[in-house]
């Protein structure tokens, strides 16, 4: 059986930032837009981000790794000057946390709320300027089905990422006379180390019940899995990844703001 190449667009002499991409989904759409050829930054508060750049120099891609934490807009703003053409934005970095409206603490509103909202806000704020002189660009706003679908335990983390798709409908408003679309996209429950993680400091021994029990919650049945190995030429990407790749090539539509991931429960906005 002859096999089928996918053929993706290029992202070829692009420059693209990507916010916590050192693991995760962050990690994968780094790998995938460096393979489709663009020059990636990773933004991140992890040095472990570092493996991730060297991974992609291994195989000839060009990457950057500049630490730094979102939160801070004068960390983001003395690196985003070192950059002098920007393409595409991809606000990834993100926390989550597990409560209710009691039993979330005011530190823990806060902190999320610098990271998930303040942080995206500190890099468009940082990015745009740029864009707008070479009058073009993509910026791509990892938002979640929490935002619309009300998942149980997740106030603070819902309450950022519907402030994630107001965010991202008011900058693709004032932004499209500069040909700069952004969009939002809203992915359900993926399989990332941060899940591992989080099971195993708050289910420990019981990490493969509460890993089958959350699976089933999810509208196909199943975590979305990420893959983080290095894409292969001609082979065709997992949907996680491909959506910010679609959405990020030059042709895309900037009307409509908010995307939604295929294993996401919402629908996407016009």
């Amino acid at each position: 059986m002859q096999k089928i190449e996918y053929r993706m667009f290029s992202l070829e002499n692009k420059v693209s930032i990507i916010t916590g991409g050192g693991s995760g989904i962050g990690k994968a759409i780094a790998l995938l837009f460096a393979r489709q050829g663009s020059v990636v930054y990773i933004l991140d508060i992890d040095d472990n981000a570092i493996d991730v750049v060297e991974e992609i120099k291994g195989w000839g891609g060009q990457a950057f790794f500049n630490k730094c934490n979102v939160t801070q807009q004068g960390d983001v703003k003395n690196i985003i000057e070192t950059i002098p053409v920007i393409d595409i934005l991809v606000n990834n970095a993100g926390i989550a946390h597990v409560g209710t409206i009691e039993s979330t603490t005011e530190e823990d509103l806060v902190r999320l709320f610098n990271v998930n909202v303040k942080g995206m806000y500190n890099c468009m704020h940082e990015v745009i300027p740029v864009m707008k002189r070479k009058n073009t660009g993509c910026i791509l706003n990892m938002a979640s089905v929490a935002a619309a679908v009300g998942l149980p335990d997740r106030f603070a983390y819902s309450m950022t990422k519907g402030a994630v798709i107001g965010m991202t409908i008011s900058v693709a408003k004032d932004c499209l006379g500069y040909n700069i679309r952004c969009n939002s996209i809203s992915p359900a429950r993926v399989h990332t180390p941060f899940v591992d993680g989080y099971l195993q400091k708050n289910f420990q021994g019981r990490e493969q019940e509460m890993f089958e029990k959350l699976s089933k919650t999810q509208p196909v049945g199943r975590f979305r899995k990420v893959s983080t190995s290095t894409p292969s030429p001609g082979a065709r990407p997992s949907c996680v990844r491909r959506l910010p790749a679609r959405l990020a090539r030059s042709t895309a539509s900037s009307a409509i703001p908010i995307s939604t991931s295929p294993s996401a429960a919402a629908r996407p906005s016009a």
